[in-house]
């Protein structure tokens, strides 16, 4: 069983990108996680250990402004973010890659298979927040936060998953409102996976079933949690995701 081997990258902003790759066969794994959060979290660190187990690279990482990794988060957009996880597809990854995505990290994943189509070989979607930056602006802010945001570049959300409150930029959201995918077709066509839960308080679960259709690929499945909440780490959330990611993964070498 390969062991985890800790590095940094130097990013396209200049910032030091801390990861985690566990070296093994393709397709490998790439993990990318949600706003605010890092690369040790529950749903991470099980799909590493399932790629220890059956000898495929893994590779988690930060963000620029997250965990480990160097940058201010306030200065952080959807670009910069995606822009990192390029960096870490080109430089540290070695042939095909399924892309999973967390929250934030499904809309990020999309961006990055459009951009490198031939080396993305399937996603797997958690909890996909795809677009939402727009949703914020339109349907959770309120007037008082929306004009703090132009008035002082950001507001404050207390948030059900952290000690800290999400902060949110007017640059972020401007910057959103550049990479908006779900009023279109999306054109990628490998195998799509996506997970959801009835109970998630964050990002609505029909956000997945818009993003599902619009999809063009044609092998796109999407699960429900009945009891499921916006993380999905609960025991019985972990052994579905890890099963899902390992039927992509035998499916590649079919």
């Amino acid at each position: 069983m390969q062991e985890p081997i800790p590095g940094t990258l130097t990013g396209p902003n200049g910032n030091q990108i801390a990861y985690v790759r566990t070296n093994g066969k393709a397709p490998g794994i790439i993990f990318l996680g949600g706003y605010m959060s890092d690369m040790t979290g529950t749903k991470a660190l099980s799909l590493e250990m399932l790629c220890r187990e059956i000898g495929h690279t893994c590779i988690r990482f930060d963000y620029s402004g997250h965990g480990l990794s160097e940058g201010q988060f306030q200065a952080g957009t959807i670009s910069t973010w995606t822009n990192d996880t390029l960096a870490v597809l080109d430089n540290i990854a070695v042939g095909p890659q399924i892309l999973v995505g967390s929250s934030m990290g499904g809309w990020i994943m999309l961006l990055v298979a459009l951009a490198r189509k031939r080396q993305v070989t399937g996603l797997v979607g958690i909890a996909s927040a795809s677009d939402f930056t727009r949703r914020l602006a339109e349907d959770e802010l309120t007037d008082e936060q929306i004009t703090e945001i132009y008035r002082d570049g950001a507001t404050t959300i207390k948030s059900p998953y952290a000690e800290d409150p999400y902060i949110f930029t007017r640059t972020l959201l401007e910057d959103g409102a550049k990479h908006l995918l779900l009023d279109r077709k999306i054109e990628l066509n490998c195998p799509v996976r996506l997970l959801h839960g009835l109970l998630d308080s964050s990002v609505p679960w029909q956000n997945s079933l818009a993003l599902a259709n619009a999809l063009t690929s044609r092998d796109v499945e999407l699960t429900l949690v009945k009891t499921g909440d916006h993380r999905l780490s609960k025991e019985s959330d972990i052994i579905r995701l890890r099963k899902i990611v390992a039927d992509l993964i035998a499916s590649a070498g079919r």
